[in-house]
């Protein structure tokens, strides 16, 4: 018998983001494909949106959608509090989320960046930076992962590349990620 961890990533199937920081630029990037079970009902979804004053910070999203789009207006009304102070925001999201009764029960993840700092939040109440500029989550999230880690040490390939290719990578591995990616950019 299994059991399914509320917010554990691995268990999510249909999407993968990443977000790659080099170079004074973020590339964040977000397969189309969304599936219900093992077939495929849509492949061009937008995943990766440009959110807060002017746009500036990128925002994806894995797991359920509805819950994904109450997070993302969750999160803009903190950056609207709190403009400027992506950390900051992102603190007080995962505060509600972890302890707000219908907040808790969302099943989503977020990668978040703005121009200097990268996020991934959770329900669990976790606001982590990544030591090497790149997050990625989903279910193809792991690949995405290690693909831009392995390309981070290519020299003259920028942030939006390595996400492309890292993504390109993770579609040829895992079922549930399509090769129509959008690429959001700072920078």
């Amino acid at each position: 018998m299994s059991t399914s961890i509320p917010h554990d990533p691995v268990g999510w199937h249909g999407t993968t983001i990443l977000c790659v920081r080099r170079a004074g630029v973020v590339a964040m990037a977000g397969d189309g494909q969304v599936s219900l079970g093992n077939t495929v009902v849509k492949g061009n979804a937008r995943k990766v949106r440009r959110i807060g004053v002017g746009g500036g910070v990128l925002a994806g999203f894995a797991g359920a959608t509805a819950d994904a789009f109450t997070l993302l207006e969750r999160l803009e009304a903190k950056l609207e509090r709190f403009p400027g102070q992506l950390e900051r925001a992102c603190v007080e999201l995962a505060k509600d989320w972890r302890t707000d009764r219908y907040l808790r029960r969302l099943e989503a993840m977020m990668a978040v960046a703005d121009r200097e700092r990268s996020f991934t939040l959770t329900g669990n109440g976790d606001v982590l930076e990544p030591e090497d500029g790149v997050i990625a989550i989903g279910s193809g999230g792991n690949f995405a992962l290690s693909a831009a880690r392995a390309l981070m040490t290519v020299d003259g390939l920028g942030a939006e590349e390595i996400a492309r290719r890292a993504m390109k990578i993770a579609a040829d591995i895992c079922v549930y990620t399509n090769y129509n990616v959008i690429v959001e950019t700072i920078g």
